[in-house]
């Protein structure tokens, strides 16, 4: 194996039983952190007693076989290193390795019972607290270590202000990677990666530093390159409407086509009704005005064929579904990926907005973090367009984004 600096020093510390009962490597995207991580894991469970217990965790097992799963198979072979998601376990150099994903209600209960000799742990900022603190009282076992990667959080981030910054107090090591440090990516790719972060999540994804969001969310925004007013006739395209659905609140549609070709996603239009303004409507009532602004929209080539639906507006859906040819889909509703994918989308110049969005257009330009939250989260204010934006790209862009040659989406 080919090793960068960074990745070499780690490897070394391990060599020299220099690692600690909690092992975090952090930083930036595309660094390398995951895959020494890995690597690590894989020599250092080689070296462990077959007859202990060990754990793999991810937030999701989806995400754990995604970011991790597959690439340590590619590693060591299929010979040494299989696994079953349905029955959660896994065989690493004929050790049983646990596989959880910390989403499950019941994840803290099940490793409750766990005397564990090791744990590797994918994206640390994305567990709870509760979960961490459980899962290191189980590392009981003699030489027990705990394996985990982390891109940065906000700077009051449990993780960083009861952990990192307590390495001189705790049996801790942990090792920054940025992208630089990984020699063998592409340098072209990596200025184009550069480009497509933007303000905190530049400082996050890029540099690794822990620093909280401030100020406008999309600042990138900007009317003369954002906004069109022309006929669009594109080929190779797909239609889409996101809804964010409100009863007081605003209800908001957004009408979007897809053009493969121009790799620009057009927001053709937009239905906004406030609830308080202009009274509140039954669900079949904005299901009609939704349809009707639609085909006036896109009278000629009426092919919705796709409609994504704020999650929490079951009853909205269930009626779509009924009197309706689509299939409402409710949207992925992560807000701060969601938020990254818009940014980077902005910034790549793939979504454009006809100037009669005049609600969106707005709340490009006001909306903003709230700086007085615990979590990092928008301010709740004027934000449904928003919302209707982010769940068209987050639940629809990028599963399509691939064919743009995006590098950041995922």
């Amino acid at each position: 194996m080919t090793y960068s600096d960074k990745q070499r020093l780690l490897m070394r510390l391990w060599q020299e039983a220099k690692l600690k009962r909690i092992n975090i490597l952090q930083g930036s995207v595309r660094s390398g952190k995951t895959w020494i991580s890995l690597v690590l894991w894989a020599f250092w469970v080689a070296t462990m007693p077959e007859d202990k217990q060990y754990l793999m965790v991810a937030k999701t097992l989806t995400s754990l076989r995604r970011n991790c799963l597959d690439l340590l198979q590619s590693l060591v072979g299929t010979s040494n290193f299989a696994y079953s998601l349905p029955r959660k376990e896994a065989k690493l150099f004929g050790r049983t390795i646990f596989l959880e994903g910390v989403n499950d209600a019941r994840a803290e209960t099940k490793i409750r019972g766990l005397t564990l000799q090791g744990a590797y742990c994918d994206e640390l900022t994305l567990f709870t607290e509760d979960f961490f603190t459980m899962l290191l009282s189980r590392l009981s076992d003699k030489g027990a270590r705990l394996i985990g990667t982390t891109n940065p959080d906000i700077p009051t981030h449990w993780l960083k202000e009861n952990y990192l910054d307590r390495e001189s107090e705790l049996d801790l090591l942990t090792l920054k990677f940025t992208i630089d440090d990984n020699p063998f990516l592409d340098p072209e790719y990596v200025e184009n990666i550069k480009r497509e972060y933007t303000g905190a999540f530049y400082s996050r994804f890029i540099k690794g530093d822990w620093v909280r969001a401030e100020g406008l969310i999309y600042p990138m925004f900007d009317k003369g390159l954002h906004v069109y007013n022309h006929e669009i006739a594109p080929s190779n395209v797909e239609y889409a409407i996101s809804v964010d659905y409100g009863t007081s609140n605003a209800t908001v549609a957004l009408y979007w086509c897809l053009s493969y070709i121009e790799k620009i996603a057009y927001c053709m239009g937009e239905y906004y009704h406030d609830g308080r303004k202009h009274g509140q409507l039954t669900d079949e009532e904005h299901m009609d005005n939704i349809m009707d602004k639609g085909f006036k929209i896109n009278p000629a080539t009426f092919k919705y064929s796709w409609m994504i639906v704020d999650p929490s507006a079951a009853s909205f859906r269930a009626v779509l579904s009924r009197q309706t040819n689509l299939s409402p889909y409710p949207a992925n509703n992560d807000v701060v990926d969601g938020i990254r994918n818009v940014a980077s989308a902005l910034q790549n110049k793939w979504l454009l907005f006809h100037e009669s969005c005049v609600n969106t257009i707005r709340e490009f330009q006001t909306y903003c973090w709230d700086d007085k939250a615990i979590r990092e989260e928008p301010l709740k204010e004027n934000d449904h367009c928003m919302d209707s934006v982010r769940y068209y790209v987050r639940s629809f862009l990028v599963s399509r984004i691939d064919k743009f040659g995006a590098s950041t989406y995922y």
